[in-house]
Order: structure tokens, then sequence, then C-alpha cells
């Protein structure tokens, strides 16, 4: 598994609105759980802080990162990465450390 990675969401019913997630981890930990922030539909996203939630293009998909909803998940639900998001590494970096106050 690769920071940065992106996962299908494997609740089919969430995947209505929140397709993917955005593995945020580090690739040095090898543990049970990895810390993912979920990808909206820009559609269902109400209020945007746009240094806090950027969007990024995902098979061709505009999605948001929902960056204060992050959380971690069993690495047995992240199954198949269907892409990696690297190249977004600076508006991804930048939303985590508005997060937690590292700008």
């Amino acid at each position: 598994m690769a920071r940065f990675d992106i996962y299908q969401n494997p609740d089919a019913l969430q995947r209505k609105s929140v397709p993917y997630w955005l593995d945020v981890q580090n690739s040095f930990l090898e543990i049970e759980t990895r810390v993912v922030v979920p990808l909206k539909l820009l559609a269902q996203f109400k209020v945007r802080v746009p240094r806090l939630n950027p969007t990024l293009t995902v098979a061709g998909v505009e999605l948001v990162m929902d960056t204060s909803a992050l959380g971690a998940v069993p690495v047995s639900e992240l199954r198949r990465s269907v892409g990696n998001q690297s190249l977004d590494q600076p508006v991804i970096q930048e939303a985590l450390d508005v997060l937690f106050g590292g700008y």
C-alpha cells in the first residue's frame, strides 16, 4: 500500500456520494489500519473551504477531499488500488496541514 493510493469505497450505498477513499498514511507503517480521507462527489459537498477541501480528479470525475472526515479503516477494507494521486501531493498535504494546524 502506498500513500495517496485511491480505493473504491467498499460500501455500495455510501459509494453513491463517496465513491473513493484517499490513503494519506505514510508507506512505512505496516499496521492493521490505514488513515483515509473520503472523496465526495462535488455535487454532494455543501460548504467547501478550498484549502481544506481541494478538488481532485479521479477517473475523470471531480471529487472533493472531505479532509475533516478522515479516519482509520482496516486494511482488509482496502482491496485493489484504482490509482494514485501523488501528483496532487502539494494540495493534499496543504489540506492536512490546514486541518492539523501546520499552515
